[in-house]
């Protein structure tokens, strides 16, 4: 229909790399790329929130190299170019992963309460998910054919309020990650589904997600079987 192929439009993309690197889609040449890279500062973290605007302007010259590297037209220039794209795709990464770290770290420390320790240490894996592995579209939540991430230890959840924000998810606005643990905030102490939207499944005791998401992906089976 019309409505799924709008929605499919907006979904399988990288997000977090689409999200940081504008620079991509403007042709930046080589030689202006570098002068961006030498002007730009580097992201340093602190309790004001200022990680992710940081962590946006670092990761666009990065990305803008990696274009500018793919237009290589002679064998040596394609040779150096692979080279350099690797390099740039992995400080790419870094800056993601450590965008989601200190996000976390950051709505702890002001809320004084919290886990900062889970999501500094599975930030690496929500990014390669929710940036390479799964489809999802932010701009509906409940596209039926999207995947679901369940965090079972919901202790660790400024992870996930982490990525569905840089996502694009306007359930979870910087206010609302400011307002982590609040009475009345979106972003309460464990996830909860009737709350914000994205989040799938409430959890909190441990191993209560792990069963909700195998009967998900048990579901999901039986859906692609029978239609």
């Amino acid at each position: 229909s019309a409505g799924a192929t709008a929605s499919l439009s907006a979904v399988g993309l990288p997000a977090f790399r689409n999200f940081l690197s504008p620079a991509v889609h403007f042709g930046a040449s080589s030689r202006v790329v570098e002068q961006q890279q030498v002007q730009t500062p580097t992201p340093v973290a602190d309790a004001s929130f200022s990680t992710s605007s940081s962590s946006l302007v670092a990761g666009a010259a990065c990305m803008a190299v990696a274009a500018a590297a793919a237009r290589g037209n002679s064998r040596r220039e394609r040779s150096s170019i692979t080279s350099r794209a690797t390099a740039v795709t992995t400080a790419v990464d870094t800056e993601c992963v450590n965008a989601i770290r200190f996000l976390a770290v950051d709505a702890v420390n002001k809320s004084n309460s919290g886990h900062p320790g889970a999501p500094m240490g599975q930030a690496p894996i929500g990014y390669v998910l929710f940036a390479e592995e799964m489809n999802f579209n932010p701009a509906d939540p409940e596209w039926i054919n999207r995947d679901r991430f369940v965090l079972s230890s919901g202790h660790g959840c400024m992870l996930q309020y982490s990525v569905l924000h840089l996502t694009g998810y306007s359930s979870v606005s910087m206010d609302d990650i400011k307002q982590f643990r609040q009475w009345g905030s979106k972003t309460p102490g464990h996830p909860e589904n009737f709350e914000t939207a994205g989040i799938e499944v409430t959890t909190g005791p441990l191993g209560m997600g792990i069963s909700n998401a195998v009967g998900l992906a048990a579901a999901e089976v039986h859906l692609a079987a029978v239609y």
